[in-house]
């Protein structure tokens, strides 16, 4: 095989963690001589009319599933197990595959990349004879992700493989390797001291679905002794100029927009509140750093949240109240502080875009992985 390889690495806009997970296997390969990467947005590049209308059904069942009309929610448990009913899905799959036709003619790709379950992906290229890799961006499985066509799978974690194994696939396929990150991650620690006096409890608010409850949960935070609260609303420019003005005479609290260096305020925080994307939960378990979730929403990320919570990783809560209490549990005891960082180790997988690219050039260097299940 050539030495250095084209690769075209497909994502999605649906949420930010496949694109920060497709970056961070694109900075991996150049960091390791391959510069003969793209990323695309296949939606977005086929069919971006489409795509507009995806992505805002998308956004708005996250709004709306906080008053109970949460189709998206609906729709992820109904595909769960088969995604023969999933008309979404069927639909992405088939006005995929032309367009990543003219792409694999365009870039003539030695493997394809998937970091979103696009059907089309592994359907043209077994079609074509290339081989295409997958890497789940969640601690969930869903019926999606599986086709037959995919030549290697890439997850997070053992219970992830086995989940994939009863479903009828080769264990030879598919490699537990942790969520991708950005170089920015891998060698960062957190420095949070438990016995230091000022704590940092950083709050993730670039998601539009968190207006109806931060005012609220900012009001009980701001009651903590010692505690300095760390808001980041991203690009969301109304929420932050309505926090702003609303706590503007709280000097324990600071408003930021959006930052690019969210990997320096995390290694410096003593919790964060976050919701329960695959990326950012990966992130603070590479940093250790205890994770509070309020009312997920339905889908991957309440089974992210309720994953992470059976091994003691994150703490779930439906109501300020139990939120409150939770957070100021964790504050009050530095030995389950140190508990949870422990736990975590067990997922710490820092150097997880490395593990990967080295691994599909070794598997593109040797013979094809079969494709029997």
């Amino acid at each position: 095989m050539n030495v250095n390889p084209r690769v075209l690495i497909l994502t999605a806009s649906y949420g930010n963690g496949h694109l920060q997970a497709s970056k961070a296997l694109q900075q991996q390969f150049l960091r390791q001589g391959v510069d003969q990467v793209k990323i695309v947005n296949l939606m977005q590049e086929g069919h971006p009319f489409i795509n507009l209308i995806t992505t805002s059904l998308v956004n708005k069942s996250t709004k709306s599933s906080r008053i109970g009309l949460d189709y998206y929610g609906w729709s992820y448990y109904l595909t769960r197990e088969t995604k023969r009913t999933a008309l979404f899905q069927r639909s992405m799959t088939y006005l995929g595959k032309k367009k990543l036709r003219e792409l694999i003619h365009q870039e003539r790709p030695d493997f394809v990349v998937n970091t979103f379950p696009f059907g089309a992906s592994p359907e043209v290229c077994s079609s074509m004879g290339i081989t295409n890799f997958t890497v789940l961006t969640d601690y969930a499985l869903h019926a999606t992700w599986l086709h037959p066509n995919v030549n290697k799978y890439y997850v997070a974690t053992e219970e992830l493989k086995q989940q994939i194994i009863f479903k009828g696939f080769s264990k030879d396929r598919i490699e537990v390797s942790g969520i991708p990150l950005r170089q920015e991650f891998v060698n960062l620690r957190n420095t949070d001291a438990p016995n230091q006096k000022k704590k940092i409890i950083l709050i993730m608010a670039s998601d539009s679905g968190v207006s109806s409850y931060i005012e609220e949960m900012l009001n009980h935070l701001a009651l903590l002794d010692n505690c300095q609260l760390v808001v980041i609303c991203g690009r969301n420019e109304r929420l932050k100029g309505k926090l702003e003005d609303q706590f503007a005479g709280f000097s324990g609290i600071t408003i930021l927009g959006f930052v690019d260096n969210v990997h320096e305020w995390m290694s410096q925080a003593t919790c964060i509140v976050t919701k329960a994307g695959g990326l950012t939960l990966t992130e603070a378990i590479v940093l250790r750093l205890p994770i509070f979730i309020y009312r997920p929403y339905a889908g991957q990320e309440k089974e992210n949240a309720l994953y992470l919570s059976s091994r003691g990783m994150a703490s779930v809560s439906t109501n300020m109240k139990e939120f409150t209490s939770k957070i100021t549990h964790l504050l009050h005891h530095p030995s389950l502080h140190e508990e949870i960082k422990e736990r975590m180790i067990a997922l710490q997988r820092s150097q997880a875009a490395a593990h990967i690219v080295n691994d599909m050039i070794l598997s593109m260097n040797h013979q094809p992985v079969s494709l029997s299940i």
